[in-house]
């Protein structure tokens, strides 16, 4: 199971039981060729899973990733039936990667009143498989760095040793605090310093969130870190 590369797994983490193997994102067995999961090879491990069904990646055991490619936008709306079925996982944090480009840039704003606001889903969109493959190595990077967090943060652990680690912006952190929907540089950055991390920040009520962002984007912040 340590060895670095890609292989295969009879278990999906939206059947019971199911789970991301530590430092892997699962991908569904259909995404084995593409240019997607060639961006993806050599910067994170590949757990490929032929059970996956609806959903294309898990970057970790509670996020579901649903990536509809410009020819899916075009063609129809059958990718609607996959996002419906994954929006009543209610175990998952559903997102959804959609390719914004000259020709399916019409379809756009449609898709974005079904996911984000009848469904109540998480809809980023991406000009190429390659820049899907960085937010999802930016998920799947968020989501380790949260376990770290967490483990840091046990009993009996030195205290020095996490002092260190969280004083500086991590590029990364930044990186990933970045994919909160309307946060830019600019707030992002000044979230992490009165925060310190993205595990402090999912702990802060609106109010003090208010403080760096104002009202209404910390109503948002909030919801979207507390789903």
């Amino acid at each position: 199971m340590s060895k670095q590369g890609s292989f295969s797994v009879p278990s999906t983490p939206t059947h019971e039981r199911g789970r991301v193997p530590p430092g892997a994102i699962a991908v569904n067995m259909k995404w084995r060729d593409s240019q997607l999961v060639k961006s993806l090879s050599g910067k994170v491990r590949i757990v490929y899973d032929n059970q996956l069904e609806v959903v294309d990646f898990h970057p970790a055991n509670d996020t579901a990733v649903i990536y509809i490619s410009e020819q899916d936008m075009v063609a129809g709306t059958s990718h609607k039936k996959r996002i419906v079925k994954l929006r009543k996982v209610a175990s998952m944090k559903g997102v959804v990667l959609a390719e914004k480009t000259d020709m399916s840039q019409q379809y756009c704003q449609s898709l974005q009143r079904f996911v984000v606001l009848e469904l109540g889903l998480v809809l980023l969109f991406v000009t190429s498989p390659t820049e899907a493959a960085d937010l999802l190595i930016e998920m799947w990077w968020i989501r380790n760095r949260m376990g770290q967090v967490l483990e840091e943060s046990k009993p009996f652990s030195n205290p020095f040793r996490i002092k260190r680690k969280i004083q500086p912006i991590d590029g990364s952190v930044l990186s990933a605090t970045k994919l909160i929907p309307r946060l830019g540089s600019v707030k992002a950055k000044a979230l992490l310093i009165k925060f310190g991390s993205i595990k402090e920040l999912s702990k802060a009520s609106t109010q003090d969130i208010a403080e760096v962002v104002g009202q209404s984007t910390a109503m948002h912040i909030y919801e979207f870190l507390n789903k």
